[in-house]
């Protein structure tokens, strides 16, 4: 296993066939993840966090409605974190727009930290993410603290891109599919009586859709038949949510495992709510990524 790093602005970690390289002033995110020289995520494009391979959700995903909601008593107002992309709506916490910092870990590892003291999120917390690859696969994990002296709504998640080609398939076991509005947020909610494939095996690119699936019932899959590759997210029981995004005419989407539906905190139909984080407690969510070959 090999581990190297360029003035704290590039991580590399190799070992099992995987490639990773760790981005900890982008947001924490990932510039590239290859499996036997083979992609596994789409490698960083641009400058911006939206062009990254992948970056952290902490301390909550997705989106926040109008970025208001109430909070043990209190009303609680966010601005708006990329105008670029919403004006309207806060989006994807506040971990992917800060700089993090190499932190010691064990041998083979890589561990990142982010500390936030307020401001935008009126709440103090430390996040840390740790990278691992074993001959399983690549372990993401990610830590959140809450570092202030009152309770706080928590949430995490991971948001990697993957390359999309025609034949490209996803397969994920879900419950219910939110409708949305064209910022993204919820208006309603189909269910099922048994979690199962919204796409009936048909290719990713036969959906266009940005929403969030509850009620995850096992692995999440990804094949990739023009690369030979069939990718494996085992996210942890905390991560029950997942947020698919399949835009039109794209040459990638988003398959991102999250612990809790999007704007939970002003919805009340949604299964998945913020978890509460005591003062001093932390809350932990991981996902394996493993890849074979078809």
């Amino acid at each position: 296993m090999d581990l190297s790093a360029d003035a704290n602005t590039s991580m590399i970690l190799e070992g099992d066939g995987f490639l990773l390289e760790v981005l900890p002033e982008r947001g924490g995110g990932i510039g590239r993840l290859e499996w036997n020289g083979v992609p596994v995520l789409r490698g960083a494009c641009g400058l911006s966090p939206l062009d990254l391979a992948s970056f952290p959700l902490v301390p909550f995903s997705n989106r926040i409605a109008a970025g208001h909601f109430s909070f043990a008593g209190h009303e609680v107002s966010i601005a708006p974190n990329m105008s670029s992309v919403d004006a309207a709506n806060p989006l994807h916490g506040f971990g992917w727009l800060s700089a993090w910092a190499a932190v010691p870990c064990a041998d083979g590892q890589i561990a990142i930290e982010h500390v936030h003291r307020r401001g935008g999120w009126p709440w103090q917390y430390r996040a840390r993410q740790t990278f691992a690859v074993s001959p399983a696969g690549l372990t993401m994990r990610l830590a959140l603290l809450n570092a202030d002296d009152t309770p706080m709504p928590a949430g995490l998640g991971f948001h990697p891109y993957f390359p999309r080609e025609a034949r490209t398939l996803y397969r994920g076991l879900h419950r219910t599919e939110w409708l949305v509005d064209a910022s993204g947020l919820p208006t309603g909610r189909q269910d099922q009586p048994t979690a199962q494939d919204w796409w009936h095996g048909q290719p990713i690119a036969s959906r266009v859709v940005d929403t969030v699936y509850e009620g995850r019932e096992g692995d999440l899959e990804i094949v990739q038949p023009e690369h030979g590759i069939r990718i494996t997210m085992r996210p942890s029981a905390n991560l029950g949510c997942t947020v698919v995004y399949t835009p039109a005419d794209a040459d990638f989407f988003c398959v991102e495992p999250v612990s809790h539906s999007t704007d939970p905190l002003n919805c009340p139909a949604a299964q998945h709510a913020m978890h509460i984080l005591q003062p001093d407690e932390e809350m932990v969510a991981e996902v394996l990524f493993s890849v074979s070959a078809l």
